[in-house]
């Protein structure tokens, strides 16, 4: 499984609860048509979580394009947002082992309740920091 992540351009928190559900709700459907199935998607106002499986022959980077080019497409379309909607060109992704599934899925269901207390940027910044100091960890 992948557990990828990706933010709004310029981290603009255009996802707000109704636009949200509507785009996550898109992204499901497509990603089902394009053989991407996937397990748990859910985010914030500039982000959004995906825990997904690949087909055999699918690279995680044109998942995340096929998902993150249709849909913004899709946002503009029926005008969602009040000016011109786009994902930021950067994405993070990662493999996920079998063990860490449950905790993945919970973080990712958790999104809103999580971010009440600490903002995508400084969870990234507190990532990274631990990152840098400790190394890759699971």
């Amino acid at each position: 499984m992948v557990h990828a992540v990706w933010s709004t351009k310029y981290r603009h928190p255009w996802l707000t609860p109704e636009i949200r559900k509507k785009v996550i709700e898109h992204i499901r459907s497509n990603a089902r048509e394009k053989g991407i199935k996937i397990d748990r998607i859910n985010g914030y106002t500039e982000h959004l979580h995906c825990l997904f499986w690949l087909n055999a022959d699918m690279s995680v980077a044109k998942a995340l394009q096929l998902i993150k080019g249709e849909s913004s497409h899709w946002i503009n379309q029926q005008k969602l947002t009040a000016t011109k909607f786009e994902w930021g060109v950067e994405y993070y992704a990662a493999s996920v082992s079998e063990s860490v599934i449950p905790t993945v899925r919970k973080y990712i269901e958790n999104q809103e309740q999580h971010h009440s207390g600490i903002s995508f940027e400084e969870e990234f910044q507190k990532y990274l920091d631990d990152f840098l100091e400790n190394g890759p960890g699971e």
